[in-house]
């Protein structure tokens, strides 16, 4: 294959990765450059040190150092947290950040956090362009993923800082990806990664069970139940690896703390309140504000993606996006749109058509500049009180 022609073929992805690091380097450069006010705004004068010890960079930085050891979390850092809240942070964004480290001395922990975020989120984009190009998009799929790559201001956050969040959504949507193949082996090897990335990867178990069912359900009217069952994709069982990993995982944490339930007792880390709605309580340990209407746009775009998705046939993806809306409902948490960041690339594909148009375009740019300032906001604002730096390096 001649120069040209590789240069043809991976040229989108090359423009992605391109636009993915300028969007993460915007940010950075503040406060790389000790600027201290943009807009008004004054920023952190700590360097990358700003961007470092965003929450919960630092707290992955201490699984990762210690494999969930309480002795040498209790021996070696600061932080005024019991070692088992550490249990809530799960191990594939730890163990990635150790084997950069591992094979890069030179790099530390912290730079080595915000290297796999920085790949991860690039490998995100690039698996949300292949999504698109899979599901018949192609005309607008390089458009919609560099949208992607800055929209929302939460997810351009979230790539900018040690997060989980890129290498999650890259997992769940390279699972989905070989999920409407019928690969259930990968489909079940990236849900599998994604359980041991973040606790809300088992509502992909779900989704997928509800989408197979889903699926053959116009059958059932043409045949007996005992029959219908039988015809079931019975081929799909290596997504059943999906809860098992999640047992295989508490298994280990049931070596290391010596507690098999060890997530669910790390403190105030599981936010799902019954009744629903509990997020509009001022009351609630994550909440503690009243000025929360946003919250209620959040489902508005969700639940209507949902229906948008069933329209176009979407079977696998309004599923998962279906599922997960309804757990956000039960979420109790002031930053609910960090915790609904998984479903946003499959809410592009649901208003694709809108997102697609000229006028959206131009609205987009005119937004460029307050997503800008907000995340400059929060990542000077969202910083974890470190006394000693010496443990994290």
């Amino acid at each position: 294959m001649k120069i040209s022609e590789i240069f043809i073929k991976f040229q989108n992805p090359l423009l992605l990765a391109i636009v993915s690091l300028a969007g993460i380097m915007a940010l950075w450069l503040p406060f790389i450059l000790n600027i201290p006010t943009i807009w008004g705004i004054k920023l952190n004068q700590e360097g990358m040190a700003t961007i470092i010890r965003n929450y919960d960079g630092p707290y992955y930085i201490v699984a990762a150092k210690t494999l969930y050891n309480p002795e040498q979390i209790e021996n070696n850092f600061s932080f005024p947290l019991p070692s088992i809240y550490y249990s809530a942070h799960y191990p594939l964004f730890p163990l990635l950040i150790r084997s950069v480290t591992t094979a890069f001395p030179f790099m530390g922990y912290p730079y080595a956090m915000i290297t796999v975020t920085v790949v991860t989120s690039i490998l995100a984009v690039w698996m949300f362009y292949f999504l698109l190009e899979d599901i018949g998009l192609q005309k607008h799929s390089l458009w919609l993923a560099t949208l992607f790559s800055f929209f929302p201001a939460r997810w351009l956050i979230t790539r900018s800082i040690g997060s989980p969040e890129p290498l999650f959504l890259l997992v769940i949507m390279a699972s989905i990806f070989f999920f409407r193949k019928n690969n259930f082996w990968l489909a079940a090897l990236f849900g599998i990664l994604a359980q041991w990335t973040k606790p809300p990867a088992i509502l992909l178990f779900f989704s997928y069970t509800v989408a197979i069912i889903v699926s053959s359900w116009n059958q059932l009217a043409l045949t007996n139940a005992a029959a219908w069952v039988k015809k079931l994709p019975w081929k799909s069982y290596p997504l059943l690896l999906i809860p098992l990993s999640l047992v295989g995982l508490y298994f280990w944490y049931g070596k290391q703390y010596g507690n098999f339930f060890a997530y669910f007792n790390s403190g105030d880390n599981v936010h799902l309140m019954f009744p629903p709605f509990q997020i509009f309580n001022p009351k609630q340990t994550w909440v503690g504000t009243f000025w929360l209407e946003e919250v209620i746009w959040i489902y508005l775009f969700a639940a209507v993606g949902v229906v948008y998705l069933i329209k176009q046939k979407q079977i696998a993806i309004a599923s998962f996006v279906g599922i997960f809306f309804l757990s956000l409902l039960f979420v109790s948490h002031r930053d609910i749109a960090r915790y609904s960041l998984p479903i946003i690339p499959f809410l592009f594909i649901a208003f694709h058509k809108v997102l697609e148009s000229p006028e959206f375009k131009w609205i987009s740019l005119l937004l460029l500049l307050p997503i800008y300032l907000f995340s400059i906001t929060f990542i000077t604002n969202n910083v974890t009180p470190i006394a000693d730096w010496g443990p994290l390096l």
